[in-house]
């Protein structure tokens, strides 16, 4: 059985979908290999972030992106949040709205 992908919003799956070429492209292999061996492909591909929380780590000609995600019973995996990183570090504001967003998901389940 496969693994399906939602998206916490129609505006998360639009800031995907408008991530520059290179970056775009390396999400759609990434996520067509999660959808058939599951959401932890390891670094340097995912990151656990701790709590349920992971990041996709996109990297392209024209920089790097991160995808927050989470996974649901029924082998779902849910994107929640996304940005092109600028810094070494990712920065406290992104982590908190991914954060805010994997609480809203897990208490939908609940």
């Amino acid at each position: 059985m496969e693994y399906e992908i939602r998206y916490y919003s129609e505006a998360v799956q639009d800031d995907i979908l408008t991530l520059p070429d290179s970056l775009a492209a390396r999400y759609v292999v990434l996520t067509r290999r999660m959808l058939a061996i599951g959401p932890n492909l390891g670094e340097p591909h995912t990151k656990a972030m701790g709590h349920g929380l992971f990041e996709l780590r996109l990297k392209g000609a024209e920089g790097i992106a991160r995808v927050f995600y989470c996974t649901k019973v029924g082998r779902r995996i849910v994107m929640l949040h996304s940005f092109v990183k600028k810094s070494n570090r990712t920065p406290p504001h992104e982590l908190a709205v991914a954060t805010s967003r994997l609480k809203e998901v897990r208490h939908e389940d609940a």
